[in-house]
């Protein structure tokens, strides 16, 4: 594995001044766009980049200003907004929407599409097909798919198209079904092997970065190891290049977090006690300066018509 850096230097500034701090995404309109090379680069040059999951135009504006580089608009959507207890109840429609609306609140991160269950499964000309949505539709910079090795012909085909495709491996939520219920991955000499063969397949296939989720450290060491692409983790470890959790575990909105992304902000408790503040200005009528007023010539001409009705 390559030294890391603490310097968040990850897209290449529009200025001469290379020596300056600044390059993720932020106030500055000066720095350009992150991009798949810009994440190439700094996986080669040992810098590791910070992921978080977005939904809305709003939230994506300000993980923009904080210079966080890549948003997931990830399925987990059908859990964080819709209601659902999975993954798999995220429409196609829905989640093509929620793309667009992400990337015009950051147009300056690269925003990673989730294609949500069953929009590449059943056929590969959908399946890119759809992909191509994500990209036109929804302005995404490039698709993430949970993915083993037998999907390698459909990774080719997108990549042939000029899709960017992260291949997600390890644990995949919308394959839960079939497990019983989420579950990490690799956790035998055997399936390790597997997810390293994996790795392989995809890169081969032509995915432009990994996306590995609840994987032994071990296991994932040995896929950073050999990758020639970007590794972006989830609960695999300090291996990867990059780590994406879901936004709303680090809020604290949620009512359980995996061990990987315990809460950094406790915003579900302040947002209770904002709920308290505002009921009780509603119940003493304390809602501030009112903005809105009749000038004293329109308020004598009210009162005069309504004396007359």
């Amino acid at each position: 594995m390559q030294p890391t850096r603490n310097a968040p230097e990850i897209s290449q500034p529009h200025r001469e001044d290379s020596s300056s701090p600044e390059r993720w995404p932020g106030p500055d309109a000066s720095i350009a766009p992150v991009s798949i090379r810009a994440l190439q680069r700094a996986t080669r040059e040992g810098v590791k980049f910070a992921c978080l999951t977005c939904y809305d135009a709003t939230t994506a504006r300000w993980l923009e200003r904080a210079g966080v580089p890549v948003l997931l608009v990830g399925d987990t959507a059908a859990e964080m907004i819709l209601g659902f207890p999975n993954t798999l109840h995220a429409p196609l429609e829905f989640m093509i929407t929620l793309t667009a609306a992400v990337k015009r609140g950051a147009p300056r991160c690269l925003v990673m599409a989730d294609m949500p269950f069953m929009s590449y499964q059943a056929d590969n000309a959908e399946g890119v097909r759809n992909a191509g949505r994500f990209m036109t539709e929804g302005c995404a910079d490039c698709v993430k798919l949970e993915v083993d090795r037998t999907f390698a012909p459909l990774v080719a085909q997108m990549s042939r198209a000029g899709i960017p495709v992260v291949a997600h491996i390890g644990s995949r939520p919308q394959h839960a079904k079939v497990q019983g219920g989420y579950y990490s991955a690799g956790k035998t000499a055997e399936t390790a092997t597997a997810l390293v063969a994996d790795a392989k397949a995809m890169i081969d296939a032509g995915a432009t970065m990994l996306l590995v989720e609840a994987t032994p450290v071990e296991v994932t060491e040995e896929i950073v190891r050999r990758s020639t692409v970007p590794v972006i983790g989830c609960g695999a470890g300090a291996a990867c290049h990059g780590q994406v959790v879901v936004t709303n575990d680090l809020l604290g909105l949620t009512s359980r977090q995996p061990p990987f992304a315990l809460p950094l902000v406790h915003m579900g408790e302040m947002l209770g006690e904002m709920s308290k503040m505002w009921k009780e200005r509603v119940r003493t009528s304390v809602l501030g300066e009112h903005p809105y007023a009749l000038s004293e010539e329109e308020a004598v001409e009210f009162r005069r018509r309504m004396q007359e009705s």
